[in-house]
C-alpha cells in the first residue's frame, strides 16, 4: 500500500487484504466475510478495489489483546506528580491522590488510553479498577463502565474489581451488579493474605464471577499465595476462570517448589499473566547490586503447560513513569528479560492472552474472528524490534485505526 493510497480509518468492512505477508514469509491474499476470515490464498497480485486494502510490504498478525492494564490510573503521572520509589511508595502516592479522583478526570484519562491502545492493534482489553477508599468507592467503576460502553464498537473491554483491603464487601458486591466482569485484589498486601484470598473467592463465587488477582507481587520467596490460590479453585467450573497475575515470588523459589506450584497451577486451570515493564521498574530496588529481575518463573510454568499471556499494567503512573502502553514493548522485554523466543512472545500479547481472556480466536487464519494488526515489518522479529508505527488495525472485519510514518534521510551532504 503506497503512501497516496493510504486509507485513514473509517470503520467501514473490508473484503480484501491483499498481497499480505504471514508470519511464515507467504504472500497471501486474506478474504474476510462479516466478522471472519472466509478464505487465506497465495498472493494473485489482482488490483485491489475500493475498499480492499493493498498491504504490500506489511505482516498480517492476529490483533494484540491486553490482559493486564489499569486504565483508572493511566497517564495520571504528570497529573500526581509522584516520587519515583518501590511498590510501596507508588501506592502511597496513588491513595494519597484518590480523593481528587473524579468519575469525569478517570473517564478522560482511561479513554485517551484505549484508543491509544487501539493505535497500536489492541482490539480487546482486560483493566483492572480500584475501588477506593471513603464514601464514593466507584467512581473509577462509574467511569470505565462508561468508557466501555463508548467505545464497544471498536474494543472488547473486561474489567476487574481491584480491592484493597480497607474496601468493604458491599462495595465490591455492588461494582459486580453493576457489570464489572471479573472479582479483582492483591491479598499479598494485606495483613493476613490467606483470610484476604478466601475471602476475595467467597465473593466472587457467591456471584459465579471468575477472579483476576494480583498475586505475590513481592521477592520473599515464602510468599506462595499462588499455591494456594491452585488447591482453592481447583474445582471451580470453566465459567469462573481464574487469573493470576504477577506471581513474582515464583522466579525466586528453589527449583523444585517452583515445578511443584507451576504444576499445581497447571492442574487448577489457572491462567498466569506476566507483567515485564512494571515489575522490572518496581522491583529489587533495594538490592544495590545483582539486582533480582523481579519476573515470574515464565519457562517453568510454560514448561508446565500453563496458560500464559503478557501484559502491559501501568502506563505513565505512578507505578511506572514510563511504558506507551504497545504490547510490542511488552514483547521485547519478555525476549530480552524472559528470554523467550519471538515467537512465544508474540503469542503472549496476541492468541494466548486471547485464550486466556476468554476471547474467540482471531488472527489471519479460515474461520478466525477478523482481529487483525497489518504492521509494515519484514517478519515477526522485525516487528517486535522495530515497534513499526505503521499500522492498520481491524476488529471484526472493520478498519478501526490507521497510523502512517513519513521518513526522510540524507546520504550524502554536498560541499
Amino acid at each position: 500500500m503506497s503512501p497516496s493510497s493510504f486509507r485513514p480509518a473509517d470503520g467501514r468492512p473490508v473484503p480484501v487484504l491483499r498481497n499480505v505477508t504471514a508470519t511464515d514469509g507467504r504472500q497471501v491474499d486474506v478474504h474476510l466475510r462479516d466478522d471472519r476470515v472466509e478464505r487465506v490464498v497465495p498472493a494473485v497480485g489482482a488490483p485491489a478495489g475500493d475498499l480492499d486494502l493493498d498491504l504490500t510490504g506489511y505482516l498480517l498478525l492476529g490483533a494484540f489483546a491486553e490482559p493486564h492494564v489499569h486504565l483508572d490510573k493511566a497517564l495520571s503521572f504528570d497529573e500526581i506528580r509522584p516520587p519515583l520509589g518501590d511498590l510501596a511508595a507508588a501506592i502511597e502516592s496513588w491513595e494519597s491522590h484518590n480523593p481528587r479522583l473524579t468519575v469525569d478526570s478517570i473517564a478522560a484519562r482511561a479513554r485517551t488510553a484505549a484508543l491509544r491502545a487501539l493505535s497500536y492493534g489492541t482490539t480487546a482489553i482486560r483493566s483492572h479498577v480500584n475501588l477506593l477508599p471513603g464514601p464514593e468507592p466507584l467512581r473509577g467503576v462509574h467511569a470505565l463502565l462508561r468508557v466501555r460502553a463508548e467505545l464497544a464498537a471498536v474494543l472488547d473491554i473486561q474489567l476487574v474489581a481491584l480491592a484493597p483491603y480497607a474496601v468493604e464487601d458491599a462495595a465490591i458486591h455492588e461494582a459486580l451488579d453493576l457489570g464489572i466482569d471479573f472479582v479483582g485484589g492483591h491479598p499479598h498486601k494485606t495483613p493476613d493474605p490467606s483470610a484476604n484470598l478466601r475471602r476475595l473467592l467467597r465473593i466472587a463465587a457467591a456471584h459465579g464471577a471468575g477472579v483476576d488477582l494480583h498475586i505475590d507481587e513481592q521477592l520473599d520467596p515464602e510468599m506462595l499465595t499462588l499455591e494456594q490460590l491452585a488447591h482453592t479453585v481447583q474445582e471451580w467450573p470453566d465459567s469462573m476462570p481464574v487469573t493470576a497475575s504477577h506471581c513474582v515470588s515464583l522466579g525466586m523459589t528453589r527449583p523444585a517448589v517452583t515445578a511443584r506450584v507451576a504444576a499445581a497451577v497447571a492442574a487448577a486451570g489457572i491462567g498466569v499473566v506476566t507483567l515485564p515493564i512494571t515489575n522490572l521498574y518496581l522491583q529489587a530496588r533495594d538490592h544495590p547490586t545483582a539486582k533480582p529481575r523481579g519476573l515470574t518463573a515464565l519457562r517453568a510454568l510454560l514448561d508446565a503447560g500453563v496458560r500464559v499471556a503478557a501484559g502491559t499494567d501501568n502506563i505513565q503512573d505512578p507505578f511506572n513513569p514510563v511504558g506507551s502502553g504497545d504490547p510490542f514493548e511488552t514483547a521485547m522485554l519478555l525476549i530480552t528479560a524472559d528470554h523467550l523466543t519471538p515467537q512465544e512472545a508474540g503469542a503472549a500479547v496476541t492468541g494466548d492472552a486471547r485464550e486466556l481472556m476468554g476471547l474467540p480466536p482471531a488472527g489471519p487464519v479460515e474461520g478466525a474472528q477478523a482481529d487483525l494488526l497489518a504492521v509494515r515489518a519484514g517478519g515477526l522479529r522485525d516487528a517486535v524490534a522495530c515497534a513499526p508505527a505503521d499500522r492498520l488495525v481491524l476488529h471484526r472485519g472493520r478498519l478501526v485505526a490507521a497510523t502512517r510514518s513519513e521518513r526522510s534521510t540524507v546520504t550524502a551532504l554536498e560541499e
